[in-house]
């Protein structure tokens, strides 16, 4: 099925995030403010004794959603189409990553990307292959972090928490990172024997084309397109396209700063004393857990699993404004951003354009 963004879509996604997020946060702060007697003061103090010049830092990393993002989405794309520009990539990357905020399990991510790539004049074939192998670097490095922050020793209190039945942090973190592990070597088969997944959407078109005229003449545009990413994904499987490849994993940890840095940064403003290493692996693991969330942007989870799993170094009186400051970081800041720009871009007449994208 085609999934076609359109405003009204995202503006309900927006909409949508924004009261799970603040459902979210509401019911923390009234469970707080509960147990610790109505007192208002609880909740407020934290936001009056901030270090500012950590949360500098943590602005920083808000901005890696657009900046690290777009600067591997340029790198993966610049092999296939040389003329690729690093600020439209920049502004595909943060609309990716703006778009996964709004839309349950992250679905909105590459339509968004792609949909900028086209404005930009890249051809949509190109915008996906490009995304999909930055999307095989995001499985590759988290696949290759979380092991190499185990064999450093990061992380061992992890196995001294348990949650239920026997079950420890540490043992769910083993089990996201297999997951991870997993989808990694079936993207890289993809995109190692590329004539395999070809023949397939050939076939399921072959099928589809039979059923009317109209379905015929679209899937010969599908195969059309097909046949582009095609060729793509074979200069991905080069020596060289393996090396892009490698340079994409590098890349994707500035471009996940924001989600994996955002929990030290925060402890920081918070001027909470924080185990550097212990905290990235917390981090990371939350990122296992949220990656395919069911609601926009994990919004609500995002917020309660934060809460559960980071009560291991976090004061439960300081729980909600550490929550806060967390989801400004890796999330709200640029929901905010990228809310403005489209805002920007619908009053420059986008309404009422022929601009959604069309994703099979």
């Amino acid at each position: 099925m085609a999934l076609a963004l359109t405003p009204r879509l995202l503006r309900r996604g927006l909409e949508l995030f924004a009261a799970i997020s603040l459902g979210g946060v509401a019911l923390l702060v009234s469970y707080y403010l509960i147990r610790f007697g109505d007192r208002v003061d609880v909740f407020l103090t934290p936001f009056l004794r901030l270090h500012w010049g950590w949360m500098a830092v943590g602005l920083v990393l808000a901005s890696m959603d657009w900046f690290g993002g777009g600067l591997r989405l340029w790198v993966c794309a610049r092999h296939v189409y040389p003329s690729v520009r690093l600020r439209d990539t920049v502004l595909a990357g943060g609309f990716g990553a703006w778009g996964a905020y709004l839309t349950p399990f992250q679905s909105g991510s590459a339509p968004m990307s792609v949909w900028v790539m086209k404005r930009a004049g890249v051809p949509v074939p190109v915008a996906i292959s490009s995304i999909f192998v930055t999307f095989i670097a995001t499985v590759g490095f988290f696949a290759i972090a979380g092991p190499l922050a185990v064999w450093f020793g990061a992380g061992k209190s992890l196995a001294q928490h348990g949650l239920v039945l026997g079950i420890t942090l540490y043992d769910l973190f083993k089990t996201s990172l297999a997951i991870f592990g997993l989808l990694g070597l079936l993207m890289l088969t993809a995109m190692i024997f590329p004539g395999v997944m070809k023949r397939l959407i050939q076939r399921l078109a072959a099928r589809i084309a039979r059923r009317s005229p109209n379905a015929a003449v679209r899937m010969e545009k599908l195969l059309g397109g097909v046949d582009r990413a095609h060729d793509c994904m074979v200069a991905f499987g080069s020596p060289k396209g393996l090396l892009t490849l490698l340079l994409a994993i590098v890349i994707s940890a500035p471009s996940h700063a924001n989600k994996l840095l955002a929990g030290y940064v925060t402890m920081r403003v918070l001027g909470i004393p924080a185990d550097f290493t212990d905290i990235l692996l917390l981090q990371t693991l939350i990122s296992f857990l949220l990656y395919f969330a069911p609601t926009p942007g994990g919004s609500g989870l995002a917020e309660l699993t934060s809460a559960a799993v980071m009560s291991i170094y976090v004061p439960r009186e300081l729980t909600p404004s550490y929550t806060l400051i967390w989801r400004f970081i890796n999330s709200y800041a640029t929901v905010i951003v990228g809310s403005l720009i489209f805002w920007y871009w619908l009053r420059r007449g986008l309404i009422g354009r022929e601009e959604s994208v069309g994703v099979t």
